[in-house]
């Protein structure tokens, strides 16, 4: 069996075992020919075509995109920030302006102490510091940082369904 996890019986999702397992193929190996889902499937070819094209309709799959080594870019500091607020109207202002900043791939909007998380690649702790004092730091309605330097990944995966 490919897939780790069954559908609940009760979902509204529109998907079944077929579907699934074809998401689960795609998520070990995005790159693999539909001809191929289709033989470890044990259907035609059309039949995943057609899938594809319904799980696509669903929305379910959002796209595809290319997964740079970001080290080998020479991006070899990656930080979590956790970021306070002086006010929670600031909110949508200091998203909006954190956008902006190229070095945040992620930032998410979190309970707990801080409120906003970014994750950002630098290439170096100098890097870092200007990313800090220059861009983020001084953003109105930002109170205060904190930073998490990443040692390692350890995971780094899709959700399996």
């Amino acid at each position: 069996m490919i897939g780790v996890f069954k559908l609940d019986s009760n979902s509204n999702n529109k998907l079944d075992d077929l579907d699934i397992t074809i998401l689960n193929i795609l998520t070990k190996d995005p790159r693999i020919s539909y001809l191929e889902i289709a033989r470890l499937c044990d259907v035609s070819g059309s039949t995943i075509h057609v899938r594809m094209k319904k799980i696509e309709d669903l929305g379910i799959i959002k796209g595809s995109k290319l997964v740079l080594d970001t080290n080998k870019l020479g991006y070899d500091l990656c930080c979590f920030i956790g970021i306070s607020l002086e006010n929670s109207c600031y909110m949508n202002l200091v998203a909006k302006e954190l956008t902006e900043l190229t070095e945040i791939i992620e930032l998410h909007l979190t309970t707990g102490e801080y409120p906003i998380l970014a994750k950002v690649l630098c290439k170096n702790i100098q890097h870092l510091q200007d990313l800090l004092l220059n861009g983020i730091q001084i953003i109105k309605g930002i109170e205060k940082t904190a930073v998490s330097i990443s040692l390692c990944k350890i995971i780094d995966r899709e959700v399996l369904i």
